[in-house]
């Protein structure tokens, strides 16, 4: 029998709960604050806790986060006065599942417990399912780097990769938050589920309608197919805000359905207090921002990102693995600062490859842009930095020839490497 655990300090408010939720075949316990409704929750672990928002010592929002730090996949429903809407929606923020308005109906009170149900069950068995099914290694030949930024992003996608929860992947064009959404479907959604992508940009409010609230207003055809997959959400910034009161109806009615991807180029929080986008929908996708890295920011890594371009770039002279650019070059590239990041690379090292009839890319076979845009320093300052590393590089494409190698570099490598 699912079990229900009630947290209010209204002794009343248990008693009435407890005479409309057993009838529904629920078990029913209870805590008169968030002190003991945690201490209660970790001694039995409860389906759902339904807390009141107003509580002392501890209050719901309180008792929410704790629930949320001891068991993730904890599903919290958050009861608050009409007067104190804007502190529910703000509980969305920390996790919580939904909200219910003081005085609810009883059927929406059922409803609403039924959806906390069938979510807690699917994100159960996926998490027990998935929980291993993205390893270290598969990240690193998708999230090529080493860098601080790639791998604290690789960490993040890791602890999200079995979760059914809502995430938001925030980043410039070009970062790579595609490839992510779906490394994430792919870790969470069940064997044949779908990826759903819909690009809210370029989607009219009809076929947004349409696709997304159906005739029923809880479920069209895009939300059909996404069910136990995934519903990726792209450019959510610019959706016009009365669809988005549309997703959030949505949302609150089949969120047990499919998990919810969603990706920005803006600052949605700013957006948000700005009035220009919904807040309850933010709350309600936001709660899971993974930031996505610019190219800019980790430069390091562009050596080992190329390396990877080229194992799949196609040369009809030679193979394609065996190109390099020369140290010049690469002070080139790590001086363009990448408006398009990792999508203007990829496409750059694929075009260049395709087309040299030399296994050595040198700084003269680079686009002008990047010279005439970048900044980077000179040869001498780039090898004092990198002697060892670029040394070794030529010298693996001369075949170990070191006079060629000094020949390629203009110095004398006898000392070096």
């Amino acid at each position: 029998m699912p079990s229900v655990l009630i947290v209010d300090d209204l002794l009343s408010i248990h008693e009435m709960l407890d005479a409309v939720i057993q009838p529904t075949g629920y078990s029913t316990s209870f805590a008169t604050d968030g002190e003991k409704g945690l201490a209660l929750y970790k001694a039995e672990k409860f389906d759902i806790v339904l807390a009141d928002i107003d509580m002392k010592p501890v209050d719901g929002i309180t008792l929410l986060k704790q629930l949320k730090g001891y068991d993730p996949t904890a599903v919290v429903i958050i009861m608050t006065a009409y007067a104190s809407t804007e502190s529910a929606i703000q509980a969305l923020k920390f996790g919580a599942f939904d909200y219910l308005q003081k005085p609810f109906r009883v059927d929406e009170l059922i409803s609403t417990l039924k959806r906390g149900l069938e979510f807690r069950e699917f994100q159960s068995k996926r998490v027990a399912s998935t929980a291993s099914s993205v390893k270290s290694d598969d990240l690193k030949s998708i999230m090529v780097g080493s860098s601080k930024e790639v791998v604290r992003l690789r960490q993040q996608v890791e602890r999200l990769a079995g979760s059914r929860t809502p995430v938001l992947l925030q980043g410039e064009a070009g970062t790579g938050k595609t490839v992510i959404a779906e490394i994430l479907h792919r870790s969470s959604a069940d064997d044949g589920a779908k990826l759903v992508r819909i690009d809210c940009a370029l989607s009219s409010e009809e076929n947004f309608t349409r696709g997304l609230m159906g005739e029923n207003g809880v479920g069209g055809e895009w939300v059909n197919d996404a069910r136990d997959g995934t519903l990726l959400l792209q450019r959510l910034e610019s959706l016009p805000m009365e669809m988005q009161q549309e997703l959030v109806s949505v949302l609150r009615n089949s969120a047990h359905r499919f998990r919810l991807i969603c990706t920005t180029t803006a600052d949605l929080e700013l957006m948000t207090d700005e009035g220009r986008f919904h807040d309850e929908l933010f709350y309600r996708v936001a709660s899971l921002p993974v930031n996505l890295p610019p190219l800019r920011s980790h430069l390091g890594d562009l050596p080992d990102i190329i390396r990877k371009t080229l194992e799949s770039a196609s040369n009809p002279n030679f193979d394609a693995k065996l190109i390099e650019f020369t140290p010049d070059a690469l002070a080139v590239l790590e001086g363009y600062r990448w408006p398009g990041n990792f999508s203007e690379l990829h496409q750059l090292v694929t075009q260049i490859s395709a087309t040299t009839e030399s296994r050595m890319i040198g700084a003269d076979q680079l686009p002008m842009r990047l010279k005439e845009l970048g900044q980077w320093p000179s040869l001498d300052q780039y090898l004092a930095e990198k002697k060892q590393e670029y040394v070794e590089m030529v010298l693996r494409a001369c075949r170990g020839d070191r006079g060629e190698a000094a020949r390629v570099l203009g110095v004398d490598i006898s000392a070096i490497g």
